[in-house]
């Protein structure tokens, strides 16, 4: 093949991947600002154009107002979703740590049956009714508690991190260990400052996991003060008419938006913090998932 149709053939491929990859791209913005102008539309503009509007004539802010307005329960179910993933995620990543750097040892008596009951798990749960009933036992029922600690610690994402764990020199630790430091020295001082980009990793999957949740307090939790944003996110969403959402939400105001553009609002509202965490930690994926995934 001489050079002219080598340089030919790469530039169909480079034509067609870059196509390929805007396609896909688009493919996730597209829906994306289709919510988001949905949220900025007014009932005129909505009744005029219809359902489809991918960018609005004039801006209407009255659903953000009503979501954002005095008193509204978004900022309590806010501040419960803070909170559930800041300390969940701690804990999460405090155990799985813990638990992770345990099992990579090779000198610990019994690893392979533990890990073998970790593996289990996976494929195995305890079923709805049998866990609420152990929740209830526990009088963990309505509490903050209840959205945290049953899932302390992720069986796939504990693997992640042992099998890291495994790859740090082992002369490390008996140097420190000569030194006088302790297991748990060991694990502050050395294995997590190397271990940056799985933390990174394991905590986004962590955090993540705890801002999209919404079945456990649905379960679990009657008392609407201790319900997170997703919760609230569901329950606008599947109210199905103007007058449902204005009773539950827009009472005694004078504006008030359409089912569709406050469904959409509450949307943007519930996603808009978790994409702006993402590009800081985006770089660490590959490389945290990768180098805890290498060795078995």
């Amino acid at each position: 093949m001489s050079r002219k149709q080598v340089s030919l053939a790469e530039t169909v491929f480079q034509v067609c991947n870059y196509t390929f990859l805007v396609a896909i791209s688009l493919s996730f913005v597209v829906p994306f600002l289709v919510v988001l102008s949905s949220s900025l539309v007014s009932e005129s503009e909505l009744i005029r154009r219809g359902n489809l509007i991918l960018l609005p004539q004039h801006f209407d802010f009255t659903a953000y107002k009503v979501l954002l307005s005095k008193g509204s329960t978004i900022y309590n179910a806010y501040g419960i979703t803070l909170l559930r993933v800041t300390v969940g995620t701690f804990l999460n990543l405090l155990l799985t740590s813990m638990m992770a750097y345990g099992l990579s040892r090779k000198g610990l008596p019994g690893r392979n049956g533990f890990i073998t009951l970790v593996f289990i798990t996976m494929l195995i749960g305890g079923g709805l009714i049998p866990t609420y009933l152990l929740l209830k036992g526990l009088q963990l029922l309505d509490t903050f508690w209840v959205m945290i600690l049953p899932g302390l610690i992720s069986a796939w994402n504990l693997i992640i991190m042992r099998n890291f764990f495994m790859q740090i020199p082992v002369e490390m630790e008996e140097s420190a260990t000569i030194d006088g430091a302790s297991p748990f020295g060991i694990l502050v001082r050395i294995v997590l400052p190397l271990s940056l980009p799985t933390f990174a990793t394991i905590g986004l999957f962590y955090a993540v996991g705890h801002w999209n949740a919404w079945f456990d307090a649905t379960i679990y939790i009657n008392n609407t003060r201790l319900q997170p944003l997703q919760v609230i996110l569901r329950q606008i969403v599947l109210s199905m008419t103007s007058e449902e959402l204005n009773t539950a939400m827009m009472v005694g105001m004078m504006e008030k938006p359409t089912a569709q553009s406050l469904k959409a609002a509450v949307i943007i509202i519930t996603t808009l913090p978790i994409l702006c965490v993402y590009p800081f930690l985006q770089k660490h994926f590959a490389k945290g998932v990768l180098t805890g995934s290498i060795k078995g």
